[in-house]
C-alpha cells in the first residue's frame, strides 16, 4: 500500500485472495448448474467484525482498513467509492451518481440516498431527434450532451454527513493518494482500455490521461498515476462538494461542455442537490426486501417479481430448472412492461408504488401466468396497478462490527461513460443521458423501452435500473446485495436473493450460480453458460428464445449469519473482485 494510506489506515498483516472463479463458471458449457456449485472455491470469505466487498482488491483493503481502525460501515463505504474512481475508471466515478441503502444494526430505518445525475435545464424532450424525429443514438451516447448533472461527490459527501464519523478529507485521503502515487495495473484495466481504445481515444484529454505517450495502454504491473484528477479530489478534501460543483473543477467542466456544445452550465452544477428517500418496501418468504425507490426501477420491480414468484415452491422445482426458469420469465416480462409504462422520476411523474408493489396486484398478474407455455411478449401489455393504489454500474456492500450496512451502486453509464474526460480535471464524464426515453417507444442502448414518464426535462433524474438491496430477517440485517449491469441489474440482484432464500445457497455460491434474463422485449430468455442442454431444449418446447449470454452482473454482497457471523461473496465475473473480513 502507499506510504500516506498506510499512515492513514494501517495495513493490515494479512490478505485474502481475490475470487477468481470466471474460468470455472463461464466454461460450464453443458454441466448441470448445482454441480458448479461444489467444492472450496465456492466457499464465502468469513468475518466477525467488519466485511467488505467491492469490485477492485484495493479499494476492498482500504475499507476493511477503515473498518479496523474504528469506523463504522458508511466511513468504509464513502472511502471505498472515491478508491474506485481511481482505481477503476471504467465504473467507478466522480463523473457519474447512483443510490446508497443504509440499514442501521440497531433495527432503526433503512434510508435510501439518491445521487443519480440530472438534466440539464436547457435539455429538452426532443433533445436526441434530429429534424424527422428521429433519435440520433450517437448524441444520447457519445457527445458531451449525453452528460447529466453529475451526482456521486454530492451524494456520498451527504451519506458521509449524515451516518459517518470521518472527515470528508479523512475519506478521500486514500483516493488521493493513489492517484497522486499510483496504483499497480491489474490485467483488466489494460484489457479495459484496449477494447475501448477506438472510441476514447479520438478525445485528447482521454488520451492523454490513460494512454501512455506512445499511444500504447499502461501494461500490469506497471505504475499508473493520474495526477490532474489528485488535484480534483484534493479539491473536494479541502472544500468539500463545493470543491466539485463550484471554483476551478465546475470551471473545467463548463469550459468543456461550452468547447463541444455541452449543456451542463455552473448554476446547473451549483443548483445540484441529492435526496433523501424512503426504500421500497416489500416481503419475500418471511424476510423484508429493502430496495432502491424510483427514479430508480430496481426495487419496485424486484419487489413485484417477488410478490409474482411467491406463489410458486420455487424451492421444490429446483435451482435453474426448466420450470424455475420458464415462471422466473414470465414474471420478468410482466414487470419490464410495467417498468416501460409507470417507472420515472417521482419529483416529476405520478408512479402508482403501492400498486406496483402489492402482493393484491401480483396475485393478478400471476393468473395471467401460463405454467406450460411461454406467453409472447407482444401479447404483454402494462399492467393496471391502480386498483391496488392507496391514495398516496460497480457496486459494493459493506457491514462494520455494529451490524450497520451500506449497499451502494453507482455507475457513469457505459464502460469508461461517454469515453469524454474533463480537460484539466482528470475525471470520465457519463452518458447517462441515454437513460431517459429519447423518443417514447424507441429502445435505449440496453434494449429498455421508454414512456412517457420517463422524457427527458430539466432537472429531472433519469430512469435507473441500480438496485442496491438489504434484507432484513427477524427484524435484523441479513444480506446486503446489488450489481452493476444495466437493465440486467435488476434481475441480477433478484437472482441473487432467490439464491439464497429460496435455494439456501452460501452467498458466494449465490453470487456465482449461472444467471439468466428476460427484459420483456426483445422476446428471448438470455442464459449465461453453465445452464445444462436439457434444461435449454425443455424451455425452448415451452416455447421460450434462448440466446446465451456474455456474462450477466457482478454482485459484491454479504450475508450476515444469525450468530452474528459475516460471509462475503465477490462476483467471479470480475477478476479484481473481493471480499475481505477480520
Amino acid at each position: 500500500m502507499n506510504r500516506l494510506i498506510q499512515k492513514i489506515l494501517p495495513e493490515q498483516r494479512w490478505s485474502l485472495p481475490v475470487v477468481l472463479l470466471a474460468s470455472l463458471l463461464l466454461g460450464a458449457g453443458n454441466a448441470h448448474a448445482q454441480a458448479i456449485l461444489e467444492g472450496e472455491r465456492f466457499h464465502p470469505v468469513q468475518g466477525t467484525q467488519g466485511m467488505v466487498a467491492t469490485s477492485h482488491t484495493l479499494a476492498t483493503e482500504i475499507a476493511l482498513n477503515v473498518l479496523k481502525n474504528g469506523g463504522n460501515a458508511m466511513d468504509a463505504a464513502v472511502t471505498a467509492g472515491f478508491a474506485l474512481a481511481v482505481t477503476q475508471p471504467r465504473s467507478g466515478n466522480i463523473g457519474g451518481g447512483g443510490f446508497l441503502l443504509y440499514a442501521p444494526g440497531d433495527g432503526g430505518a433503512p434510508e435510501a440516498i439518491d445521487y443519480r445525475e440530472t438534466a440539464p435545464k436547457a435539455a429538452t424532450e426532443t433533445l436526441f431527434q434530429n429534424e424527422d424525429g428521429e433519435v440520433v443514438q450517437q448524441r444520447s451516447r457519445f457527445s458531451h450532451q449525453a452528460a447529466g448533472v453529475p451526482g456521486t461527490v454530492a451524494g456520498l459527501a451527504l451519506a458521509l454527513e449524515r451516518h459517518g464519523t470521518l472527515s470528508l478529507e479523512q475519506a478521500l485521503a486514500p483516493a488521493i493518494e493513489l492517484a497522486r502515487e499510483g496504483f499497480v495495473v491489474p490485467h483488466r484495466f489494460t484489457e479495459g482500455l484496449e477494447q475501448a481504445r477506438e472510441r476514447l481515444e479520438r478525445w485528447p484529454a482521454t488520451r492523454a490521461t490513460f494512454y501512455n505517450e506512445d499511444g500504447s495502454a499502461p501494461r500490469p504491473g506497471s505504475l499508473f498515476k493520474q495526477p490532474e484528477l489528485a488535484d480534483t479530489l484534493q479539491r473536494i478534501a479541502d472544500q468539500g462538494p463545493e470543491g466539485f460543483y463550484e471554483g476551478e473543477t465546475a470551471r473545467l467542466i463548463v469550459e468543456e461542455m461550452r468547447r463541444h456544445d455541452g449543456l451542463i452550465t455552473l448554476d446547473d452544477l451549483k443548483a445540484y442537490q441529492p435526496a433523501i428517500r424512503k426504500p421500497v418496501h416489500g416481503t419475500y418468504r418471511g424476510h423484508d426486501i429493502y430496495s432502491m425507490s424510483p427514479p430508480s426501477s430496481g426495487g419496485t420491480h424486484i419487489v413485484q417479481i417477488l410478490n409474482i414468484l411467491e406463489h410458486y415452491p420455487i424451492g421444490d422445482m429446483g435451482h435453474n430448472s426448466a420450470e424455475t426458469v420458464h415462471h422466473m420469465a414470465e414474471a420478468m416480462k410482466l414487470a419490464y412492461a410495467d417498468r416501460a409504462q409507470y417507472l420515472g422520476d417521482t419529483d416529476f411523474v405520478e408512479v402508482p408504488l403501492t400498486g406496483l408493489t402489492s402482493k393484491g396486484y401480483a396475485s393478478a398478474l400471476q393468473a395471467t401466468i401460463d405454467p406450460d407455455r411461454a406467453r409472447p411478449a407482444e401479447d404483454i401489455q402494462a399492467g393496471n396497478p391502480a386498483p391496488w393504489e392507496s391514495p398516496e454500474t460497480t457496486h459494493f456492500s459493506v457491514v462494520d462490527r455494529w451490524g450497520n450496512a451500506v449497499s451502494n451502486t453507482y455507475t457513469i453509464n457505459f464502460s469508461y461513460g461517454s469515453g469524454i474526460t474533463v480537460t484539466g480535471a482528470g475525471f470520465l464524464l457519463n452518458n447517462e443521458m441515454d437513460d431517459f426515453s429519447a423518443k417514447p417507444g424507441v429502445p435505449n442502448a440496453y434494449g429498455l423501452i421508454g414512456g412517457e414518464a420517463n422524457k427527458i426535462e430539466p432537472g429531472k433524474r433519469m430512469l435507473s435500473s441500480m438496485s442496491p438491496t438489504i434484507v432484513r430477517k427477524d427484524g435484523r440485517n441479513y444480506l446486503v446485495t446489488g450489481s452493476p449491469g444495466g437493465s440486467r441489474i435488476i434481475t441480477t440482484t433478484l437472482q441473487v436473493l432467490m439464491n439464497v432464500i429460496d435455494h439456501n445457497m452460501n452467498i458466494q455460491s449465490a453470487v456465482s450460480a449461472p444467471r439468466m434474463h428476460h427484459q420483456w422485449l426483445p422476446d428471448e430468455i438470455l442464459v449465461e453458460q453453465g445452464f445444462s442442454r436439457d434444461t435449454i431444449e425443455l424451455l425452448q418446447a415451452r416455447g421460450h428464445t434462448i440466446t446465451t449470454s456474455r456474462a450477466m452482473g457482478a454482485s459484491q454482497s454479504i450475508l450476515i449469519g444469525p450468530e452474528g457471523t459475516l460471509y462475503g461473496g465477490a462476483d467471479p465475473r470480475r477478476s479484481t473482485s473481493s471480499a475481505m473480513g477480520y
